[in-house]
């Protein structure tokens, strides 16, 4: 019998936060973000995946970055989330991917500067724009596993259906009106 999703529960609001971080970040940071390679996209991708726990994202994340060219011991070590034999070129920033996830976005301005100091202020960007736009990924993910298992009868009692559903159909309006919301800004 399959097991019910365990990942990590995200709220209407939160999600809407996430999504106008995303949104944001693709729009403000476009030239920083194509400084990160595809390969080094989808190590971030992974560790931010791992701490999220979202099986879906994950599935399609090693599946990007075995085309990018990542060997399965280096996507084993960050879907494990031990960092310590990661590349050290990567490792800053796969650090700083998982303590941005872990702390739901609410991330110590002291590690970004440590991201920052190592990679250059443009490059760190493209980071922080990374990190940003998978978290939206994984919340809806993840909220998705939780609605099917739901659907299954194996529904998560700290999660609940208005919530599942509000994020899986309010991706539709929520997505429009954030990045109208973010042209706007951007355009004063």
């Amino acid at each position: 019998m399959r097991e019910p999703y365990k990942g990590k529960i995200f709220k209407v609001r939160q999600f809407i936060s996430l999504v106008d971080k995303a949104i944001g970040s693709k729009l403000s940071y476009g030239k920083e973000l194509k400084l990160i390679d595809k390969q080094f996209q989808s190590h971030i991708m992974l560790a931010v995946t791992q701490v999220n726990g979202c099986k879906f994202c994950s599935y399609v994340h090693t599946k990007q970055a075995l085309e990018s060219g990542s060997s399965q011991e280096d996507i084993a070590v960050l879907m494990e989330g031990n960092l310590a034999s990661a590349a050290s070129d990567e490792r800053v920033a796969l650090l700083f991917a998982q303590h941005y996830a872990d702390s739901s976005g609410a991330y110590d301005e002291a590690a970004f500067d440590r991201v920052i100091d190592f990679y250059g202020k443009e490059k760190a960007l493209g980071i922080l724009a990374t990190v940003k736009i998978i978290m939206m990924g994984n919340a809806h993910g993840g909220t998705m596993s939780f609605l099917g298992d739901r659907f299954r009868g194996m529904g998560n009692k700290e999660s609940s259906f208005a919530g599942e559903l509000a994020i899986f159909l309010g991706f539709i309006v929520i997505l429009p009106v954030v990045l109208v919301k973010n042209l706007f800004v951007r355009s004063k």
